[in-house]
């Protein structure tokens, strides 16, 4: 079909490139060709399903069998470092203290990654349509991130006080630069000729954005959102540790002076599960939006 036999209404950003992807055993020539490679690229993703289960658990327990071994081998006394055992101990008798310290954790870091990362995406749209405000603004978020977050946190503190609104600005300045570049990166990538194509159906620049752009972009946000995920409960922990009575970041500055180290494991741990638990619903959600994108067999 020609250009001029279609309107922008025909098009969507998995119609133009639905094309250039393919898929195991179209278009084979040969009798029963497209059977065998079907089957074989269903075996291949299955071993890559078991490697990606298998192999990182294998990683965590040779972690822990390590960790064990240093502490027992070297008789490190337990308010030094404490054992994996220890630690796991302490999770299950202090899980009611963990529990209630995580849950304003979590909402800080959930309401700095929201907030943070709309922020990134709506000027990265401003930046993608307007040249100008790009290199006008550009340059001063890239000085802004370069502020350690340890000592944004302060400043922060001082403007807005002693309660949950400083930890999710500083979560939120966290999330805010990696999804910056990555959306304006996202929203410059569309097929040159898939460009050319919207120009000449005489689409407008909403047009394109909605139906070609956007949709173009979503890999790279998403991979925003997964480093956004982990940093955004940093972010909250550092918030706590400048002034608050709760929070897995109070947690942990009471646990170090106080020399309980099991404690002081166990919190940490409790924020690495928050941040994997993050990861895991940036990721599922990826994986139910993002579907043109086929995926890697290793």
């Amino acid at each position: 079909m020609s250009a001029e036999g279609l309107s922008t209404k025909d098009l969507s950003f998995e119609a133009l490139t639905r094309a250039a992807m393919g898929k195991p055993g179209m278009g084979s020539a040969v009798p029963g060709a497209d059977d065998a490679e079907t089957l074989a690229y269903k075996v291949s993703l299955r071993r890559a399903v078991w490697r990606r289960r298998v192999l990182p658990a294998i990683g965590i327990a040779a972690l822990l069998f390590g960790w064990w071994a240093i502490v027992v081998g070297l008789n490190v006394k337990p308010f030094i470092a404490p054992s994996p055992i220890l630690v796991l101990q302490t999770l299950f008798e202090k899980r009611s203290v963990l529990l209630s310290n995580l849950i304003p954790t979590a909402l800080e870091a959930a309401g700095g990654f929201f907030l943070g990362n709309l922020v990134a995406i709506l000027m990265a749209t401003v930046f993608v349509h307007n040249k100008t405000l790009n290199d006008i603004f550009f340059p001063v978020a890239l000085m802004l991130n370069s502020i350690p977050v340890v000592a944004k946190a302060p400043v922060l503190v001082l403007l807005m006080g002693n309660g949950v609104e400083p930890k999710i600005a500083i979560a939120a300045l966290v999330c805010f630069f990696p999804s910056l570049v990555n959306m304006v990166r996202g929203l410059n990538s569309p097929n040159p000729q898939a460009l050319e194509l919207m120009r000449v159906l005489s689409a407008s620049k909403t047009e394109v954005f909605f139906r070609l752009r956007l949709f173009s972009s979503l890999p790279y946000l998403f991979s925003a959102l997964r480093i956004s995920a982990s940093m955004a409960v940093i972010g909250a922990v550092v918030g706590e540790w400048i002034g608050a009575t709760v929070g897995i970041g109070a947690l942990i500055i009471q646990a170090t002076f106080n020399f309980d180290s099991a404690l002081l494991y166990s919190a940490i741990v409790m924020s690495a599960c928050l941040s994997g638990s993050f990861f895991l619903v940036v990721a599922l959600v990826e994986r139910a939006v993002v579907k043109w994108q086929p995926e890697q067999v290793h």
